[in-house]
């Protein structure tokens, strides 16, 4: 059927079944699910083949596609699960050499622009628009904006999206008398872990993310060097990285870690400073807002204890970052009707329902539509940070994250193809210097190295 043509023939509410779970299992088997990291099995013209990231909302979506979805459509759906770095490489050789065999696969709004650019994925525009249940205007904007191509076309559909923010222990801060600002600059984030460093017994002042790695440290790294008026490149594509603005920010970053940061911060990434907030091992943490949903749930030792406010800012208005992971449909595919049958029902607000109805509203994949954020239901089991989380979203602006115009979007990262191998270079010798093995003049001085290489080859291309 054209897509032009396409109507949602299931329907949008009510007549949902309660499956036990040894039956969900079943009948995922009998659909052809090809499980954790295999590849699609089947592929007749009912199935499609989806490749994706092994996060628990996608584990949850496994569960309930075949009892749900495919009950629904008659679309039979082949899952192949990988872990995030394996899946990647996996998602990038199918995708580049178009071979077809996967039909979807989760995307990041990181890969999304660079890939529509390579005409490796479908616009999804008529899609949407012969879809009006899907209703886009209820993603926040935020999301579609970072999930189009340069050309103005959407080519993904979140799953679940995040920002960041500054999560904190209430308890702590008000047993010694500090408030904390609504928005508060770096240097009272700083002043404030200084006065509760060690206020209980192995208690750090914060916790920051120290683990090499593009998305480890430079995940909140990038948003503090934007925040301090620096960035990785400018418009015309000069590497910035020993600039005065960049070399404070990662000096600002690496002496407050080192100073009131966590135990073994040289190797802390995300889930490390989680573990030390639920264990009561650092007042402080800046990181994903997607990180409240398991400091709030019920068997957290901290869940009501904690605050959570904007992240923290130096010269520009906000600081949150951006990302989504997202469907995307390979422009290979020869079923993409039916991938966008797919995806139209991951991503919508009748699926969001139905995870909390079998689920639990803890599990909801939140973070993309407004209507999550009016919610009852959601809000009763989300009231300590749902109003943070979607004030951090809809403020981050990928195209405008810092004092001056970049030559890329992208907020904790610049959405080039080289950035996450620049990144990881450089992070590891920031590592180095939260370590005390370099200093910061000498890890940036081999970044700059780095960088330069990078613009040299953009700037070569504008002479052409």
């Amino acid at each position: 059927m054209p897509a032009a043509e396409l109507r949602r023939t299931r329907p949008r509410t009510g007549g949902r079944r309660n499956v036990p779970a040894l039956a969900v299992i079943a009948t995922l088997t009998m659909s052809g699910c090809a499980g954790w990291g295999g590849g699609p099995s089947g592929g007749g013209p009912n199935t499609i083949n989806v490749l994706m990231v092994n996060n628990p909302q996608m584990a949850d979506l496994q569960q309930l596609t075949a009892a749900n979805f495919t009950a629904e459509t008659g679309i039979n759906v082949n899952f192949t699960v990988l872990p995030e770095n394996d899946v990647r490489d996996k998602i990038s050789q199918e995708f580049s050499s178009q071979a077809g065999q996967y039909d979807v696969a989760t995307l990041s709004n990181f890969e999304i622009p660079i890939y529509a650019r390579s005409e490796w994925i479908a616009p999804l525009d008529d899609y949407v628009a012969a879809d009006p249940d899907f209703d886009q205007d209820d993603i926040l904007a935020p999301m579609t904006a970072s999930l189009s191509g340069d050309d103005g076309k959407l080519y993904g559909e979140p799953f679940y999206g995040e920002s960041s923010f500054l999560m904190y222990r209430k308890d702590v801060l008000d047993g010694a008398g500090i408030e904390m600002p609504a928005q508060p600059t770096w240097q009272e984030v700083a002043d404030i872990a200084a006065q509760v460093d060690g206020i209980q017994p192995g208690m750090a002042g914060i916790c920051l993310r120290g683990q090499p790695g593009w998305g480890q440290v430079f995940a909140p790294l990038t948003t503090v060097v934007n925040t301090f008026g620096g960035t990785w490149f400018t418009e015309d594509w000069q590497a910035g990285v020993d600039s005065p603005e960049f070399r404070a920010a990662v000096q600002f970053y690496v002496d407050l870690v080192r100073e009131h940061g966590e135990v073994g911060a040289p190797q802390a990434g995300f889930t490390e400073c989680l573990n030390n907030l639920v264990q009561g091992n650092a007042a402080m943490w800046y990181d994903a807002t997607s990180a409240a949903g398991s400091l709030e749930s019920e068997d957290s030792p901290v869940k009501g204890k904690m605050g959570y406010v904007a992240a923290p800012v130096v010269e520009t208005d906000t600081a949150g970052w951006l990302y989504a992971w997202s469907w995307s449909i390979q422009q290979a595919s020869s079923k993409k009707d039916a991938a966008w049958e797919f995806i139209s029902w991951a991503s919508s607000r009748e699926y969001e329902e139905l995870v909390g109805a079998e689920l639990g509203w803890s599990r909801v994949p939140a973070g993309k539509r407004a209507s999550t954020y009016e919610n009852p239901d959601y809000l009763a089991e989300a009231s300590a940070f749902a109003e943070p989380t979607l004030a951090a979203i809809q403020a981050a602006d990928p195209n405008n994250a810092g004092v001056q115009p970049r030559p890329a979007p992208g907020i904790q990262f610049i959405d080039i193809p080289e950035f996450p191998d620049l990144a990881t270079q450089v992070s590891q010798d920031v590592s180095s210097a939260i370590a005390g093995q370099l200093t910061v003049d000498e890890a940036l001085e081999r970044g700059q190295d780095l960088a330069n290489d990078v613009a040299e080859r953009y700037q070569d291309r504008e002479a052409k």
